[in-house]
């Protein structure tokens, strides 16, 4: 056997996504000045110097409106990743721009952008790498493949006219069969790795049913996922939460030609990690222009009494859940509110919030709209919420509560009349009808959540826009939540 073969060869791979135009430290978890572009930089470079080191990034390197940074920067920080990243999925926020702004920012860059779904009228891959639609990577003698996938959610999400003119998307899960086979027959890969860009439950869905599949760096749905074995697959998942706040840090060891191991990591992001001077530098040069342009983003808008954290969303109850749903179903004049947690990003500081702060958390706008389900149906898009606990598709809510057995909701029950909530909650009754309010992005764009709301009654589209309430509140307030276990207790601490 090859001497060079048989060695032990350890390769590092380091990756992050959903940074979404985050370059500047913020709030996150509770903690101030976490994250940062400079921070991030500095590591990667301190690991690359170290030798056998890969990149990757899982795309959303934008985001249309939030921070003001992307609005009035667009890509102007993703030249400084060159040399330093080895390859990134498209994310469907990277498209917020439309096409042209994307091409621009693609051109600024050296490392590919994949997405192997993404096809020309002829049928072929628009992006690729070295002509095919996934990239090999060799280090010290081990050659790694890497590709990316727009899965189902990120297809509904980029509207058509964002869209490289002439391009169509092909189902996911067959494109990834075919791109793993190229990789393991044709490309004879020790490993590979897909680094975007879809939600946790597809990536899932996508390990079981391809097999040869090591590793998956987690995207989209902003999870944050310690290194952990994908049930019922040889699959191994990280995901790094969201904008640079954590990056994924981990070793593959290959001996004798083989994969052999996968070991690591998430590493916070924040001032324990030294900043990239240089960096840092243009980061600071940017931001004061951004403030300048638009100073109103970071006036200040209203009060919190406590900090609206957003611990627990993924679990269960939130504090900025709790604010939010409350606030949109007393305006909605609804038996329950629900928005899904997705739609939620992060929290509200106590005391002073800027208009800035406010759109952290709520990034995306969304109409309130309201339907009438039966009670069964209640019960349903409960039972669905619950299952998906662990993801950003569980629902906060307003207006019920219940408990949690053998993972689905019992012991349901509903606020009496939405007028008056002082009076109180009754056990759900299944042959009662009630009304539902929720965003126009649960109710037309989730699975499982928009076939319950197309199955109910009166469906309505309000004129109540769920910023302007919110803002609404903020600027009246101050404002402020408590956690009371509505959603299978006890309250998150």
């Amino acid at each position: 056997m090859n001497a060079a073969v048989a060695a032990v060869v350890v390769v590092r791979i380091i990756g992050f996504s959903d940074y979404h135009s985050h370059a500047v430290p913020f709030r996150s978890e509770g903690r101030t000045d976490q994250g940062g572009l400079a921070r991030v930089v500095g590591y990667i470079k301190k690991a690359r110097a170290a030798g056998a080191t890969l990149v990757f990034s899982g795309g959303d390197m934008l985001n249309k409106g939030v921070p003001v940074w992307s609005d009035e920067a667009r890509c102007v920080e993703w030249p400084w990743l060159n040399g330093l990243v080895d390859a990134m999925a498209l994310g469907n926020h990277d498209l917020d721009y439309g096409a042209d702004v994307f091409a621009a920012c693609r051109a600024s860059v050296q490392f590919p952008i994949l997405s192997a779904n993404l096809l020309t009228e002829a049928g072929a891959p628009f992006l690729t790498a070295a002509g095919k639609p996934y990239a090999v990577l060799e280090v010290d003698g081990v050659r790694i493949g890497v590709f990316a996938v727009a899965g189902p959610d990120v297809q509904r999400l980029i509207g058509t006219q964002n869209l490289p003119p002439g391009t169509r998307w092909a189902e996911a899960v067959s494109t990834a069969r075919a791109v793993v086979a190229a990789l393991r027959e044709e490309e004879k890969v020790q490993a590979v790795i897909a680094i975007g860009h879809q939600l946790t439950g597809d990536d899932e869905a996508m390990a079981r049913a391809v097999p040869g599949i090591d590793l998956i760096l987690g995207s989209h749905s902003h999870l944050k996922q310690e290194l952990t074995a994908i049930p019922g697959t040889g699959t191994r998942m990280i995901s790094p939460f969201q904008y640079l706040s954590y990056l994924s840090d981990l070793r593959l060891t290959f001996a004798g030609g083989r994969l052999t191991g996968i070991e690591g990591g998430l590493v916070r992001v924040d001032a324990a990690l030294p900043s990239d001077p240089e960096v840092a530098r243009r980061v600071a040069e940017q931001q004061k222009m951004v403030e300048a342009r638009r100073p109103e983003r970071f006036a200040v808008i209203g009060r919190a009494t406590v900090e609206l954290s957003p611990l627990g969303i993924e679990t269960g109850e939130s504090l900025i859940g709790n604010w939010v749903t409350e606030t949109l179903r007393a305006r909605a004049g609804a038996h329950v509110f629900f928005t899904t947690g997705s739609s939620l990003r992060t929290g509200l500081p106590a005391g002073a919030v800027t208009l800035e702060d406010f759109y952290a958390a709520l990034p995306y706008p969304n109409r309130v709209v309201t339907v009438e389900l039966g009670g069964a149906q209640l019960l349903e898009w409960l039972r669905l919420s619950v299952s998906r606990r662990g993801s950003d598709l569980m629902s906060q809510l307003s207006g019920a509560r219940y408990a949690v057995k053998d993972g689905a909701p019992v012991d349901v029950q509903v606020l009496r009349d939405p007028a008056a909530p002082a009076r109180g909650y009754a056990p759900l009754d299944p042959a009662a009808r009630y009304r539902i309010a929720t965003t126009d992005y649960q109710a037309g764009l989730v699975e499982g959540y928009k076939q319950i709301y197309a199955a109910g009654a009166d469906p309505r589209r309000t004129d109540l826009d769920v910023h302007a309430v919110l803002l609404e509140a903020l600027k009246q307030g101050p404002v402020g939540a408590a956690l009371d276990g509505r959603t299978g207790g006890p309250p998150a601490r």
